[in-house]
């Protein structure tokens, strides 16, 4: 009963098989080999648009360095005051854009709302010399909440942002698990909404470790290769990025792993919610849980060898947060989530907090 986090779940056996493959033979180092032409022009075929792609091993990686490009060390990243570039990144966005600043926003389910947006933009007046300009606007879909913006919402935050000279940057960690939800294009989850470029993650879904930076406007790009190998992301046999971006791409394999760990989410909210003591934060959208349920089925869960975190009740509201013997945690699926998992886990709980 594994619900930590989907950086537990190991690489599909379809993305496996094609790593294998492409350890035959030899081929141009740096990203000269034809696998990883042919992963370029998959995204773009993907996106639905001429764009620039950069393959990269990690998450960290493709949202720091996107974000560098976008901004300038005197300038200001606006993003949700719990977003991952925020909270879980080590300072790495400030580090690769040589110090810029990331300024954090309020919002209900780790969504930025657009009177939020306005009053954050308001508050770093361009041409102020005295503070950090305005420069990036960082959104995560799905969100840390587990939440999802709509095609429209992103839309509306983009035009707010481009209207002030601010560029928008998506990060897609979880980007197949959203556009499954919203079944949408990525194309209308991106650029048709206003996104300048996105982060895509494939390693929580099914990828060893394997992210792609797409820039829809090349001219944003011009420099990225430099930024790449500067921070240690351009690698010598990077063909073993592109196998791992084509088979996780091929004939929709992406989206059915992304479906599988969804509809995990909803089954195990489906059965959670039925039990008494037990509340589910925020609506289920993606492949995350926030739940508050008794402590008594924590320690239940822990005897019985569950994983799962303990999450900050700071991010509730105070009205929603636990009362004593009450705890927070998140619930994290994957494309190994197993039904049975899912029902012995709810039953422990049941069974817990009927005690």
């Amino acid at each position: 009963m594994d619900f930590a986090s989907d950086n537990a779940s190991g690489a599909s056996r379809k993305v496996l098989e094609a790593l294998v493959a492409a350890n035959e033979g030899s081929f141009p180092a740096y990203g000269g080999d034809p696998l990883t032409q042919a992963a370029e022009q998959r995204l773009a075929e993907v996106f639905e648009r001429d764009c620039a792609v950069f393959l990269v091993a990690t998450g960290t990686a493709s949202n720091a360095l996107a974000l560098s490009a976008l901004t300038p060390p005197f300038g200001a990243i606006f993003c949700h005051a719990h977003a991952h570039v925020m909270d879980d990144e080590c300072g790495a966005p400030e580090f690769f854009s040589a110090g810029a600043k990331l300024v954090g926003m309020p919002g209900v389910a780790g969504k930025i709302a657009p009177s939020d947006l306005k009053t954050a933009l308001a508050a770093y007046p361009r041409g102020l010399v005295k503070q950090v300009q305005p420069a990036a606007l960082s959104l995560a879909q799905a969100t840390e909440s587990g939440t999802i913006y709509t095609c429209a919402e992103i839309a509306e935050l983009a035009r707010m942002a481009h209207a002030a000279g601010v560029s928008v940057h998506l990060d897609g960690a979880r980007f197949a698990n959203a556009l499954v939800t919203l079944d949408c294009s990525p194309a209308d989850m991106t650029w048709r909404a206003g996104v300048d470029v996105v982060s895509l993650g494939a390693s929580k879904n099914g990828a060893l470790a394997c992210e792609a930076v797409v820039f829809f406007d090349k001219a944003k790009a011009v420099d990225f290769g430099y930024r790449r190998k500067r921070g240690g992301h351009t690698l010598s046999k990077g063909r073993f990025l592109a196998a791992q971006m084509l088979a996780w791409l091929d004939d929709g394999h992406w989206l059915q792993l992304a479906r599988h760990s969804n509809a995990c989410a909803q089954r195990l909210a489906g059965a959670l919610g039925l039990i008494e003591g037990v509340r589910i934060a925020w609506p289920v959208e993606a492949n995350e849980l926030f739940v508050v349920m008794p402590r008594r089925a924590d320690v239940a869960l822990k005897a019985a060898g569950a994983r799962y975190y303990e999450w900050s009740a700071e991010r509730l509201a105070p009205p929603e947060r636990p009362a004593d013997g009450a705890i927070f945690v998140r619930l994290v699926t994957s494309f190994i989530t197993r039904e049975d998992d899912i029902d012995r886990f709810a039953a422990i709980v049941a069974k817990a907090s009927a005690a």
